[in-house]
């Protein structure tokens, strides 16, 4: 019965030393703690962790740096958005550091520029062929290089033909026989003048000219040779005339293009060409003459595409009064194309492309932003029409939206991994995977390696040998195929897995 009195004091007596020992007690220093990591230079906010500078799902509880040699980000208390809030938000502090700009999504209309090159040509339409109706010689030639300048009427060479000659005499004969018998008339005149009507045009059907015609009825007698004469004013753009040489009926002895007017053959992609049409005005730089635009209209959509370069050849013609352009120069071709609706557009800075998909950051509120999908339709100039994804006024991203971008992928990432890993909800958990194997091949074209490598116990994956993604083509610069690895990886998106470590083993089997 007297235990418990004793008890009592026993307790008074230690309740007072504990008072007693904790008023006269130093205070204990604030680094001692060591759940509180705080950094003065954010206002004494509590340092959680630091993470990827590209924006891979990888942290780290202290400060370490990328394979590029890049610092980790710090990442403080209130930068962390909650798993059930949507989008992403971001301090004003930080918005002006990334040094973001967003402008609206418009309702305009997407005048664009097709763009193509081509060639100079000859006008198909303008070249004439000079071949005689009847077989001779070349006697003697006026014009004697191929490229040589002609005008209309300027003789080209001297030809004999034994049947020329005979044609002109009997129509010389003919001729005068009409003459003699102007008094005897009846059938015998009548068959005179039509032996005289068919030997002129005999003649006239080998392009024997008018003046050389007279000429024969003038004075009677027969001429041993006949001039041939340019047809049009050009350029010889072929010469097989050669004096002395014999020819036959219809073979080609000149061939003459007039380049007062030439075409410009370009090669239009085949995404481009719904929007060119026939009578379109195109623009056309030569680099012969740089800073001068000539200009010319579509005369010619081909029906056919070149499966080699999935282009459509499209004829523009155009002047060519002083003969400036000439055949086969290189051509840089411009179709302006109006639009033909206002349609919803943003600039093209806007848009991330991964290859795979199409991603605007759209800013929801302030210091607030959410990436969307988008689906892309025409581009015009600097700016890309959405089809999906996009409303008119939505305030899209057009600087730093990578950064956005990737601190948003760097959220959805830990967010998957909190919920996977419920106990450590309240902090990141552990991110990647790591593995041994052997680095079969490197393809520094595509920043990709193949890897056979060992059970991934983190997985669940048996021994295998696949391929993998390198966050930096740089890690594999010094290693070669066939050593044996230690690597790390993360799946960035389902299916793809990147290498964000790669070394070789320090004990290789």
């Amino acid at each position: 019965m007297k235990a418990a009195p004793t008890l009592a004091i026993v307790a008074l007596a230690l309740a007072a030393g504990y008072f007693a020992g904790q008023r006269f007690a130093p205070p204990i220093p604030e680094t001692a703690a060591p759940t509180a990591v705080v950094d003065a230079g954010k206002g004494g906010k509590k340092l959680l962790y630091y993470r990827n500078p590209m924006g891979l799902p990888d942290t780290s509880p202290t400060p370490k740096k990328d394979p590029m040699g890049m610092d980790y980000i710090p990442v403080y208390e209130g930068e962390a958005e909650s798993e059930g809030e949507s989008g992403l938000k971001i301090s004003a502090e930080k918005i002006q550091k990334m040094g973001v700009k967003a402008t609206p999504a418009k309702l305009q209309m997407l005048d664009r520029t097709v763009r193509a090159s081509g060639r100079v040509d000859i006008d198909e339409s303008r070249t004439y062929t000079v071949t005689a109706k009847f077989e001779g010689y070349i006697e003697r030639l006026y014009v004697n290089t191929s490229g040589q300048p002609v005008s209309r009427g300027q003789p080209l060479f001297e030809v004999y033909s034994p049947e020329l000659v005979s044609a002109q005499r009997e129509h010389a004969i003919a001729a005068q026989g009409v003459g003699q018998l102007n008094d005897a008339g009846g059938e015998a005149q009548g068959a005179m003048q039509q032996l005289a009507d068919s030997s002129l045009q005999r003649l006239k059907n080998w392009d024997i000219s008018e003046e050389q015609i007279k000429a024969l009825s003038r004075s009677g007698n027969a001429r041993r040779t006949l001039t041939f004469r340019a047809p049009v004013a050009g350029i010889v753009t072929d010469k097989k005339a050669v004096q002395g040489m014999r020819f036959m009926p219809g073979e080609m002895l000149y061939q003459i293009a007039d380049i007062s007017s030439v075409w410009v053959q370009a090669e239009v992609f085949e995404q481009d060409i719904a929007a060119v049409n026939v009578g379109q005005e195109a623009k056309i730089r030569i680099n012969a003459y740089p800073g001068e635009v000539f200009e010319g209209r579509i005369a010619y959509v081909y029906p056919t595409l070149k499966a080699e370069t999935r282009t459509v050849p499209v004829r523009i013609e155009l002047a060519n009064p002083k003969g400036r352009l000439k055949p086969a120069m290189f051509a840089e071709v411009e179709i302006p194309v109006a639009g033909a609706n206002a349609v919803v557009s943003v600039p093209n800075s806007a848009v991330i492309d991964t290859g795979k998909r199409q991603v605007v950051i759209v800013q929801t509120g302030e210091g607030r932003f959410d990436p969307r999908p988008v689906k892309l339709g025409t581009h015009g100039g600097d700016f890309v029409q959405v089809l999906h994804g996009i409303r008119e006024g939505d305030m899209v991203v057009t600087s730093a939206n990578f950064l956005i971008d990737a601190e948003s992928n760097l959220k959805a990432a830990l967010g998957g991994m909190q919920k996977a890993d419920s106990p450590a909800a309240g902090k990141p958990a552990a991110v990647g995977h790591q593995a041994v194997g052997i680095l079969n091949a490197v393809d520094a074209a595509t920043g990709t390696a193949t890897i056979s490598h060992e059970p991934v116990a983190s997985l669940k994956w048996p021994a295998m040998k696949m391929d993998f993604v390198f966050a930096n083509p740089a890690l594999a610069a010094a290693i070669k195929p066939g050593t044996a690895v230690d690597f790390e990886f993360v799946e960035r998106q389902p299916g793809e897995w990147v290498i964000t470590a790669l070394r070789p083993r320090a004990h290789q089997h």
